[in-house]
């Protein structure tokens, strides 16, 4: 396997975008309508990867972009994952979890405080990821945040010594103020 950075717009990005949108049409009557573009993705402001079987086929995508306080629920210094995806042949081989290692120390790196991201009830194994993963559930937020199906989740992110956004900040759920832990 092989993980390589690629814009957004690159052509093998762009096979599993429409794969992507495909599951989601079957999943949930449509694809992705959220708007996307390959600059969102450009270091230091976010980042897209793709995996790549050992035969050099695309199997796997995942990025992250900036996003800032907004209408739509985002806060200061959130890091949003989009596009998380491993085509059928390739999934149950850790690849997902491989790619949200990557994307949060990225994010963290660039400064990224709060890693969010939306899936949907009909992606159970998106949401068993994601918790495994110390994601929880926060108030919904994006184009999707009006839709029974939506589900939100974030982590915040932060060193060992808990020094990262270690400022005050409101879990996002309930708007009580939060601090990173120190993990021992």
């Amino acid at each position: 396997m092989d993980v390589r950075r690629i814009r957004y717009d690159h052509p093998d990005a762009r096979k599993l975008d429409e794969e992507v949108q495909v599951e989601y049409a079957e999943r949930y009557g449509e694809g992705d309508l959220t708007h996307m573009d390959a600059a969102h993705f450009d270091p230091p402001r976010g980042l897209y990867l793709i995996v790549y079987d050992t035969d050099g086929t695309p199997v796997a995508s995942g990025g992250w972009r900036s996003q800032e306080r907004s209408e739509e629920g985002y806060e200061d210094g959130d890091a949003e994952i989009k596009r998380m995806f491993v085509v059928r042949a390739a999934r149950g081989r850790g690849l997902a979890r491989r790619i949200l290692a990557a994307l949060e120390d990225s994010a963290r790196e660039a400064g990224r405080v709060r890693m969010v991201l939306e899936t949907g009830t009909e992606q159970p194994e998106a949401i068993a990821l994601y918790t495994s993963s110390g994601y929880a559930p926060v108030r919904k937020f994006g184009l999707y945040r009006f839709e029974e199906s939506s589900r939100c989740y974030a982590k915040l992110l932060n060193d060992a010594t808990g020094a990262a956004g270690a400022t005050d900040r409101t879990d996002g759920l309930t708007d009580a103020p939060v601090r990173p832990s120190v993990k021992p």
